[in-house]
């Protein structure tokens, strides 16, 4: 009877071990290429004439300004929420019509008091 290692418990004597050879003629792994020193120098003095110093920030301003980026997004949003509510309640009533169905869109009538 022939030994299978897959049927003993130990799983310490059923595993096998793989070696992994070095491929003859493999190129070594290329280096990242560096970007020269005078380019570098030329796009940091570039970016110099935006920068802004500290002391001319206007708080009041950008503070004015994000409440007002703050109000547009809440009004874009609103209106967003009412053209997917007013669109769900369209598709209701065209379903509802496509099934041949009577009083898809029932008429309100104002209470007597």
């Amino acid at each position: 009877m022939v030994h299978d290692p897959s049927d003993s418990g130990d799983v310490r004597t059923s595993g096998q071990i793989l070696t992994f050879r070095q491929r003859r003629g493999a190129a070594p792994p290329r280096r990242p290429e560096t970007v020269p020193e005078d380019y570098a120098d030329d796009s940091a003095d570039d970016l110099a004439q935006y920068e802004d110093e500290d002391t001319n920030v206007d708080y009041r301003h950008r503070m004015l300004m994000n409440i007002i980026a703050v109000v547009i997004v809440s009004c874009l949003v609103g209106v967003g929420v009412w053209i997917a509510d007013t669109i769900a309640d369209m598709e209701k009533v065209q379903d509802c019509a496509m099934q041949g169905r009577q009083n898809c869109a029932p008429i309100e009538l104002p209470s007597k008091k």
